[in-house]
């Protein structure tokens, strides 16, 4: 005869992504909410559990652990579990229900009106021994004896004892603890969530390339040139330095000044056309030095507190050790060449592309592989990658999840300029981070709409929008007319809005120069060229920089990514916004101008509610890009905003009252 089955239904189980495909993310040190709605026929007394463990990298790998729901009205369930080191985590639901809780409660009834439980008690008796012969096979042996002497007194018949035993709160406590489980029902798929260290939400990033580093624009610097830059970085305030390409760079086809076809005997090329008769993916250009000076380099960067983060570019040059030991991982045309890579109008002579889905797939996704854990080998655990919605999706889902399955502290972030749901499928398939489009919202209404999508569930749960205001590839064309104060408020916005941003070196000596009107590209780019940096040009805003990443270390609610909320200005030149940590301990509003020429006025409506504060209550603003205090009253301020300074943030202090007057603040 069959086994007694159950019919408890689960459904709705978040967060999950896609049917429980990918995993969502979060931070390590935060705890993750499970929510379901789980329910099932007549009234019996549910109990559900979220299962959950640790399953990646393996070493840190744990066995499952249970954790109670709570039940929260109309058949939803809630709970949490601490997620407290980088990895892969697996989570389901299972719930059942308590058959010894729904008897007692249905015996009350019976008693309270009168009726007859004999037969009631000699059921609650055979639930008490079931559950007591579970708790033997625990080798609980004290709760096996209190259960049996229960069950022992409902079988003696109708008395106080009885229906007192049967009411005791404990003995359902303990019979909860070995419930029938056979009779349970788990969720139908175990889903995941992807812990992330801290650097993954909270960064700042300078790009610079380390063959400038003698800002001559003559002479090919090398990392131990560049490692005089570090203190400098420091001091602007950044805590990633991302590299470009550093390997050597191809001969055949090679880019001369300003993406020129024609090269000169001392141009020194695109460092994305990777390999040369040096080698390739796994080498470094000898022209900045030996894998040795790398690491130093990395070391000495990591000595100031600052990672490298290291550009993958998953293309070659015609002059790839690839091309000649694996012909089979490229396309040949029936010619016998191999396309170069296109983007049309763009022509990329100096790049040739693999052939990602044919049947060398078996041999170069492993190669590929190989080479991101070489660098995670030199010290490299952040990575920058070119043009990945370029390349098959699949790829890059297998890619990451064999990379953190070993090291969960590497970060990828997509460079993918390209359709929303591409963006998004790559940062569902692993990538921690994503640049955005957020360097061509120039206005106010699609600025706030966009960033509300980003920083808002469902989104949030697996992307993370990377602010730049700028990129070697990338001059938009508001930088180019807006000077020094569009540079200001594009910077004060992608270090205010999100948790993290990043800047090509450059912004802030205010570099615009377009190669022609209407391109987004700089005259004499230096992904061409050695660029001759003057870093104490007049007009620079380091100083305006500096103070933007001081306050994002100093007030953790910039360190925050989905806590973005926007309010009423009434100027639509002017946007107003909070960001605030859980428990409040930091809060800060932020207003800032979108006009870079002129002064702009509005009238704040502060959020009070969101930030604690009474209606006829004062409190104090301190103004940090001023350090400006004041005292502000009721639901409205005012602002003032000019080119040079085009954005205010206040950090929010409420009076505490001492036992002599309102004398300090919290």
């Amino acid at each position: 005869m069959s086994e007694r089955i159950g019919s408890t239904v689960i459904e709705n189980v978040r967060p999950q992504l896609d049917a429980g495909r990918w995993a969502v993310k979060r931070v390590e040190g935060e705890s993750l909410t499970v929510k379901a709605d789980i329910f099932k026929e007549g009234h019996d007394v549910l109990v559900a559990v979220v299962r959950w463990r640790q399953s990646a990298p393996k070493e840190q790998a744990t066995e499952w652990t249970e954790t109670p729901m709570e039940a929260k009205g109309n058949d939803l369930w809630e709970a949490e579990f601490p997620l407290a080191r980088t990895g892969r985590y697996e989570f389901t639901v299972e719930a059942w229900p308590d058959l010894f809780a729904t008897w007692v409660s249905e015996l009350k009834r019976k008693v309270d009106v009168g009726r007859d439980v004999r037969s009631e008690l000699l059921e609650g008796a055979a639930l008490l021994e079931g559950a007591a012969a579970r708790a033997t096979q625990a080798k609980e042996s004290e709760d096996a004896k209190r259960l049996t002497e229960a069950a022992q007194s409902f079988r003696k018949g109708v008395s106080h004892t009885a229906i007192a035993a049967a009411m005791d709160p404990g003995i359902a406590l303990i019979a909860s603890k070995y419930a029938d489980r056979s009779i349970a029902t788990r969720y139908d798929r175990v889903l995941e969530v992807f812990v992330n260290r801290e650097k993954a939400r909270f960064g700042s990033w300078y790009e610079f390339f380390p063959r400038s580093a003698l800002r001559d624009g003559r002479t090919h610097g090398t990392f131990k040139d560049a490692e005089k830059w570090l203190p400098y970085v420091q001091s602007l305030g950044f805590d990633i330095i991302y590299l470009p390409p550093i390997h050597p760079i191809g001969r055949t086809a090679r880019k001369g000044k300003n993406n020129s076809l024609t090269a000169g005997p001392e141009d020194v090329g695109s460092p994305w056309a990777i390999g040369a008769a040096e080698g390739g993916h796994k080498a470094v250009n000898p022209k900045l030095g030996t894998l040795e000076d790398f690491r130093g380099f990395v070391k000495a960067a990591n000595g100031l507190g600052i990672e490298i983060a290291l550009d993958i570019a998953f293309q070659c040059s015609p002059d790839h050790p690839y091309v000649k030991e694996h012909p089979e991982w490229f396309q040949h045309r029936p010619d016998g060449t191999i396309k170069t890579a296109e983007n049309p109008p763009k022509r990329y002579e100096d790049i040739v592309n693999f052939d990602w889905l044919g049947p060398g797939r078996a041999t170069l996704w492993p190669e590929l592989k190989s080479v991101v854990m070489h660098w995670v080998e030199q010290g490299v655990r952040i990575f920058r990658v070119d043009n990945p919605h370029t390349k098959p999706l699949q790829f890059w889902a297998w890619l990451i999840r064999e990379v953190q399955t070993v090291r969960p502290d590497v970060v990828f972030l997509s460079e993918a300029f390209t359709r929303p749901k591409v963006m998004k499928h790559l940062a569902k398939a692993g990538f921690q981070q994503s640049y955005t489009y957020f360097t061509w919202r120039n206005f106010k209404q699609e600025m706030e709409e966009y960033l509300e999508e980003l920083t808002s569930p469902p989104v949030s749960d697996y992307m993370l929008g990377n602010l730049w205001p700028n990129t070697p590839d990338i001059l938009p064309e508001f930088l180019q007319r807006s000077g020094p104060g569009g540079f200001r408020l594009r910077a004060a916005m992608a270090a205010t809005l999100s948790s993290t941003w990043g800047m090509y070196c450059g912004y802030e000596l205010c570099e615009g120069t377009p190669v022609k009107p209407g391109k987004e590209e700089y005259l004499d780019s230096e992904k061409y060229e050695l660029k001759a940096w003057d870093l104490d040009r007049p007009g620079n805003i380091r100083d305006y920089i500096s103070r933007l990443n001081a306050i994002r270390r100093e007030h953790r609610a910039f360190q925050l990514y989905s806590n973005l909320r926007f309010f009423k200005s009434e100027n639509d030149q002017v946007m107003f916004y909070l960001k605030r940590t859980p428990d409040g301990s930091s809060q800060v509003l932020v207003a800032v101008s979108f006009d870079p020429f002129h002064a702009q006025e509005s009238v704040l409506h502060v959020p009070l509610a969101e930030l604690g504060i009474q209606p006829d209550e004062t409190y104090q603003v301190h103004e940090l890009m001023t350090d400006e205090r004041s005292l502000w009253q009721g639901p409205t301020a005012h602002v003032r905003l000019t080119p040079e300074q085009p954005a205010a943030i206040w950090a929010v202090y409420r009076f505490r009252r001492s036992e002599q007057a309102f004398d300090y603040y919290e």
